[in-house]
This record gives C-alpha cells, sequence and structure tokens, in this order.
C-alpha cells in the first residue's frame, strides 16, 4: 500500500494531535526547567493555588510518572520528565503514520494504549493526589484519547483491507 492511501482526514488529524502533543511536551519540559533554575518563576498556566502546572511538573509525578525514582536513583538519567516521555511518544507516532504496515498500525494502538494508561493514572495523581487542576496536563489527555481513537481506526481499516484482498 502507498502512503498516498491514507484517508486525508487521519492524515490532518495525526499532524495535528501529534503537532499539538509535541508542543504541550515542549512547553511542560520548558516550565519545568525555568522552575526549576528559578523558584520564582510563573509560568502561563500557573492560574492560581489549585490551578498549578508548574505545581505539577514538579512534583514527584512529573519525572518517570513517580515510579521509576522507585528503582533508580531520583537523579538518574533514567528518571526523565514525563515532557521527554511525550516527545518521544509523539515523535513515534507521527513517524508510525506514515506507514500502512500491519506491524505500525499494532505499535500505535499499542502506544496508545500505553499512554491512556499513564493519562489515567496521571490524572487519577492530579485529581486525588496533588488536588490540583493542570490545564497542559489535561489537554495532554485528551490528545492521547484523541490518538487512540485515530489509531484504532487505521488499525480497523488495515484489517479490514487485509481482509478484501485476502
Amino acid at each position: 500500500m502507498a502512503v498516498a492511501e491514507i484517508p486525508t482526514w487521519e492524515r490532518k488529524m495525526r499532524i495535528f494531535l501529534c503537532v499539538f502533543g509535541l508542543f504541550l511536551s515542549v512547553y511542560a519540559l520548558h516550565v519545568e526547567l525555568s522552575r526549576e533554575h528559578d523558584a520564582g518563576y510563573r509560568a502561563l498556566c500557573d492560574l492560581g493555588e489549585s490551578v498549578s502546572c508548574s505545581k505539577v511538573f514538579t512534583s514527584r509525578w512529573g519525572r518517570g510518572f513517580g515510579l521509576v525514582q522507585f528503582f533508580v536513583a531520583k537523579d538518574s538519567p533514567l528518571n526523565q520528565p514525563n515532557s521527554v516521555l511525550g516527545v518521544v511518544f509523539y515523535a513515534l507516532q507521527l513517524g508510525l503514520g506514515l506507514s500502512l504496515s500491519k506491524k505500525a498500525a499494532l505499535l500505535l494502538v499499542l502506544s496508545s494504549w500505553v499512554s491512556v494508561a499513564g493519562s489515567l493514572y496521571l490524572a487519577a495523581i492530579l485529581a486525588f493526589v496533588l488536588g490540583d487542576f493542570c490545564m497542559v496536563c489535561v489537554s495532554t489527555y485528551l490528545v492521547n484519547f484523541a490518538l487512540l481513537f485515530t489509531n484504532v481506526k487505521r488499525r480497523s481499516a488495515i484489517e479490514g483491507q487485509k481482509e478484501k484482498a485476502g
């Protein structure tokens, strides 16, 4: 199958979601690094005491989902900010989205399920542990759910084409 066979709606949706996700991830990293270097830094997304993205990004759950530090040192290179993982994820989604192979479709769906599971976990931490509302975080969760939907549609379409051809 040629790349030209990717439906226009899907290509546009994937590009929009991945670019938006990359933007959100890079912004989150910027906020976290700025806050680490300047405790007085106030991000655009810090609107109040309980609406503060920098509070969330600099919390223990802002790096390695708050879990990696149980296995490696807190300052280990393996304990990266969640936003770095986001950059990798959205770049992968964008790159894999160029392929119409069955394996690429499966990887897109599986990685989306992982991102949605991570989003649900972090949303629970946000609501029940931190008691905060983070617009950047919630926007990221929505992007992840939309990518899952897009990827499931892609996989179903590819499966349907394989059945018709076979």
